[in-house]
């Protein structure tokens, strides 16, 4: 008998199984057919998949070899491995266990041969990606600078992402990039990969496809070996790899798919939710186990986030449960602000305090929708002096898009600024290249000059190339116009000018990685803190300052990350902030998905609500600034969605009048017969008393409003002013109500 095989009779009584619940134990030991288990947040799913490899294993229903076990990130994969091992010994080892990419790294390494490579391939990385492709481009003649190869290569990873070779992808698909030559750039660029004898990670599982479905026996071998098959996240699966598990388990059709349906927040990247609402229809006869009681949050939590995601339609269903005591339980916090300044605040000082109590920072998040947002907070959290880190990203001020920007800043503001220089001549590209850069460097030590004056004396000679010449005359002639704008516009103008001007704001629209969209928000935050400032020099200043503070002193240190960021994380405290109408959920989400776009914001609420264990905030701003203007805000409908006797409402302290009020629950949820845009009524946030809306940024008065008058308002729509107070207006929307809003907001209908 193999060493880590018990005798089946014995197996009741083994000592991993009498730690699992009910559920737990029935997805377990539920060995003969498909299954299906839909793991809440919180509900032990990994213990449930680690649990289930070792019962498999040691009632010998197969040996180590014939178990394929899949996840989705390496660091998942050491732990189940860890936690295996622990549990049956070294016969963990001879378990197929790795991701997607890994184990169809394995397997295409056995049968290299048959797709055109041989067994000692390369794997390409990103940027080996992107020089392969720009080769291509140029050799068919096409502008970069027009038709950018990042865009090429979204192209052909979202195809890989969907199983499509050149061959396969249908007419119509490749879209208007380059006059619709961007398959047959695909096709040549899978071939210099064949000739070079290298695949990228696409690869991995398309060349896996090509073999399963061209080599019926290899197929065949794959699907007598692997007996059970173990699936973690499957609801984050995308096509390619929903493809290659389907064939897999054909044979034996003991696959184990473990995920929640309700936690599928990753379209951007490829996942498909309909991969696990579409299982049992896939696998006639699968076996349901819903996982249902959650080990981590208290009572109102899990009512609060099970309220919100109750209105999706797109679901299996499920409810989590608790046996903590309710009465121990605190409510979910909702609380309105006057505006995102004051929301930080509001956050620092709840984190101070409770940082009093004895609670440990490490335990501490904050969830935002939009990396943007991060900016507030860390700028807060440095005046306080509160150490805090970002996860998933860097500092605001250290993002790459931010320094760029800072760097153009810098150099207009002080023209010998080489580092400056450095970073942006060539950004983004202008042909300014290597050997032109080390000419500069060359001229500047030989006349002990900034490397600007350097480049004027460049340009009047005839060392350079003519074509290096003029993009650096260009370039110079820009800094020049830009220096001169500075004493004449306001500095958040001029820096809206310099990254339109630049070509730097063209450059992010046209690039389609899913962090571009952000990238721009990031910009556009940075126009919003520059207003804070009366000139460029101080607020240049300021950033120094920052800088100079935020170096990271590691220990107990306060997390702050987006919600897409906290996907299988868990803290104590969870504040989750800008919970507002076009900001979460997204109103770019919505406009490009419709109601699969507000089902997947809502899943990301869902998320952020669960990754609490004890105490959850919700926070909103009645104003926020948008592309340096200011905007009335209109709270999320989540706020609306969260059942009222799971949520405290808080009074802002310095507004006066009513405190926020949740309003009901809608009566059904939000589908194909409701619109899109929230457009019921809501009680507002009343304001009875005004303060500036940031240093030296005063509400302007506008005047000129009676009541009775015809207004429009860019959120809210038409209304009738119903009072007039100073330069606050009462006014009854015909569509949101009754609001109290800055006559600055609304116009003369």
């Amino acid at each position: 008998m193999p060493p880590f095989a018990a005798p089946a009779e014995t197996t009741a009584a083994a000592p991993y199984l009498a730690a699992l619940n009910p559920a737990q134990a029935r997805a377990v030991e539920a060995l003969d057919g498909p299954v299906l288990v839909l793991a809440g947040a919180g509900t032990g799913k990994t213990r449930v998949l680690t649990t289930r490899l070792a019962h498999i294993l040691a009632t010998r229903r197969a040996f180590p070899g014939e178990v394929l076990a899949v996840t989705f990130t390496n660091k998942a994969a050491r732990e189940m491995r860890e936690r295996l091992e622990a549990m049956i010994g070294a016969a963990a080892g001879g378990v197929w266990l790795g991701t997607f990419h890994a184990l169809g790294a394995r397997i295409l390494r056995r049968h290299a041969e048959l797709v055109g490579l041989t067994s000692n391939f390369t794997i390409l990385d990103t940027d080996d990606q992107l020089r392969l492709l720009k080769q291509l481009v140029a050799a068919a003649n096409i502008d970069e600078r027009r038709w950018p190869s990042r865009v090429l290569l979204a192209l052909i990873e979202r195809w890989k992402d969907r199983g499509l070779t050149p061959d396969k992808v249908p007419p119509g698909d490749a879209g208007d990039w380059a006059d619709g030559r961007a398959l047959a750039l695909y096709r040549a660029y899978q071939e210099r990969l064949a000739t070079v004898n290298a695949v990228d990670f696409g690869d991995l599982l398309l060349h896996n496809l090509t073999l399963f479905t061209a080599h019926a026996d290899v197929l065949a071998q794959y699907q007598q070996r692997f007996r059970y098959l173990l699936v973690d996240e499957y609801q984050d699966t995308n096509v390619a790899q929903y493809l290659w598990l389907r064939l897999l388990a054909q044979r034996h059709r003991n696959l184990c798919c473990v995920g929640d349906d309700d936690q599928s927040i990753y379209s951007w990247r490829g996942a498909q939710v309909e991969n696990i609402l579409k299982f049992e229809s896939d696998f006639p006869g699968a076996l349901i186990v819903r996982l249902e009681e959650n080990y981590r949050s208290t009572p109102d939590i899990l009512a609060a986030a099970a309220g919100i995601i109750a209105h999706n339609r797109g679901r299996l269903g499920k409810t989590l449960w608790t046996r903590a005591d309710a009465g121990d339980s605190d409510k979910v916090t909702v609380r309105g602000l006057w505006d995102a300044e004051q929301e930080a605040r509001w956050v620092g000082d709840e984190i101070e305090a409770l940082q009093r109590r004895g609670h440990k920072l490490r335990e501490i998040a904050i969830l935002v929708r939009a990396g943007f947002q991060t900016r507030e907070f860390e700028e807060r959290f440095i005046a306080l002096a509160l150490p805090y880190r970002v996860i998933g990203g860097p500092r605001f001020y250290e993002r790459q898009e931010i320094r760029d920007a800072l760097a153009y800043l810098r150099l207009i503001h002080q023209p010998a600024d080489d580092l400056a220089f450095e970073r942006i001549v060539n950004t983004p590209r202008r042909g300014i290249g290597s050997a032109t850069l080390q000419a500069l460097h060359q001229a500047a030590r030989a006349q002990a000059l900034p490397l600007v004056e350097a480049a004027r004396a460049l340009i009047a000679g005839d060392t350079l190339p003519r074509a290096a010449r003029s993009a650096l005359a260009g370039f110079v002639t820009a800094l020049d116009r830009w220096r001169a704008s500075a004493g004449r516009v306001p500095h958040t103008e001029l820096v809206q000018t310099v990254l339109d001007e630049s070509g730097y704001t063209g450059m992010l629209q046209a690039d389609p990685s899913p962090d571009a969209p952000g990238r721009l928000e990031n910009l556009k935050e940075l126009v919003v803190a520059m207003a804070e400032f009366e000139n460029l020099a101080g607020f240049l200043e300021h950033i120094s300052l920052v800088m100079d503070n935020a170096a990271d002193t590691g220990g107990d240190l306060v997390s702050l990350m987006t919600l897409h960021s906290a996907k299988g994380l868990e803290f104590d405290s969870v504040f989750l902030p800008g919970w507002e109408e076009g900001l979460f959920p997204s109103q770019r989400s919505i406009n490009e998905n419709g109601l699969a776009g507000l089902e997947e914001e809502r899943r990301l609420a869902y998320v952020g609500l669960t990754r609490a264990r004890r105490r959850a905030y919700v926070s909103f701003a009645a104003n926020r600034r948008i592309h340096g203007q200011w905007q009335a805000s209109v709270r999320s409908r989540f706020i609306d969605e969260l059942p009222k006797a799971h949520i405290e409402t808080v009074n802002e302290p310095g507004l006066g009048g009513a405190p926020y009020r949740a309003a009901a629950e809608p009566a059904a949820p939000w589908g194909a017969d409701r619109p899109l845009v929230h457009s019921r009524a809501r009680p507002p946030l009343l304001v009875e008393s005004v303060r500036p809306p940031g240093r030296g940024q005063e509400v302007p008065k506008v005047g000129g409003f009676r009541v009775g008058d015809r207004v429009f308002h860019q959120k809210f729509g038409y209304g009738t002013v119903r009072a007039v107070e100073d330069n606050r207006l009462a006014i009854e929307f015909e569509h949101a109500g009754d609001k109290k809003v800055m006559d600055a907001f609304v116009e003369h209908a």
